[in-house]
Formats: structure tokens, C-alpha cells, sequence
């Protein structure tokens, strides 16, 4: 079974930066995307970025634009997403979650299988 663990949440300042890790295991395919996710209190879920195991190819939600990145580290099983510029709407609980096998790249969240627990992230003013 597919099992992520995400960390690297915190307290940061804002224009700040932090870097969020998502390790994975469990994959019986190499076809998967990996996406992250966030919610902020009283807001519904939203996906921020997914990165496709297939060629790299990655897409993010238009308010992360230029400032945050996602990334992915074959050899360490670890997708990773960099968060530079953190403003106080950037505020809420992180999840990064799997599509495997891959369905679409997408980063719409009913097409993900599995969830890992989240890590807090909070921007001050």
C-alpha cells in the first residue's frame, strides 16, 4: 500500500521560506503523480502543485506562481515543495497525496488515492 509522510511545516515570517518534504513508498507502479494540497481554517480543500513521475512535468494552482516549486528526488522517493515569498493567505495545513496508478496529472484532488497526514504551515504578518 501507498503510505506518505509529509514534514518541513513551521512558523515563518512573511516573504519567508520553507520547504515541505513528502516521502513515499509503496508504489507497484512508476506511473504515479505526486500532489500537494492544502486547507486553511473554514476554507475547503485546494491543490497547490503535482508532479508527474512520467516526465517531471509539473503544474501549480495560479496563486503559487513563481513562488513555489515542486520537485522530486527518484533516488530518495521524496517530492519536495519549495516555498519562497510566503504570505499570511499561504496559511493552512499541507497534505501531499498520490495518483497510482496515474490517471491524469492534474491537481484536482478526487483523482488522488492516497493522503498523508498533514504538517502545519503559518505565516506571520
Amino acid at each position: 500500500e501507498v503510505q506518505l509522510q509529509a514534514s518541513g511545516g513551521g512558523l515563518v515570517q512573511t516573504g519567508g521560506s520553507l520547504r515541505l518534504s513528502c516521502a513515499a513508498s509503496g508504489f507497484t507502479s512508476d506511473d504515479y503523480a505526486i500532489g500537494w494540497f492544502r486547507q486553511a481554517p473554514g476554507k475547503e480543500r485546494e491543490g497547490v502543485a503535482c508532479i508527474s513521475s512520467r516526465d517531471g512535468s509539473a503544474y501549480y494552482t495560479d496563486s503559487v506562481k513563481g513562488r513555489f516549486t515542486i520537485s522530486s528526488d527518484n533516488a530518495k522517493n521524496t517530492v519536495y515543495l519549495q516555498m519562497n515569498s510566503l504570505k499570511p493567505e499561504d496559511t493552512a495545513v499541507y497534505y501531499c497525496a498520490a495518483d497510482s496508478p496515474l490517471i491524469i496529472v492534474t491537481i484536482l484532488s478526487e483523482f488522488y488515492d492516497y493522503w498523508g497526514q498533514g504538517t502545519q504551515v503559518t505565516v506571520s504578518s
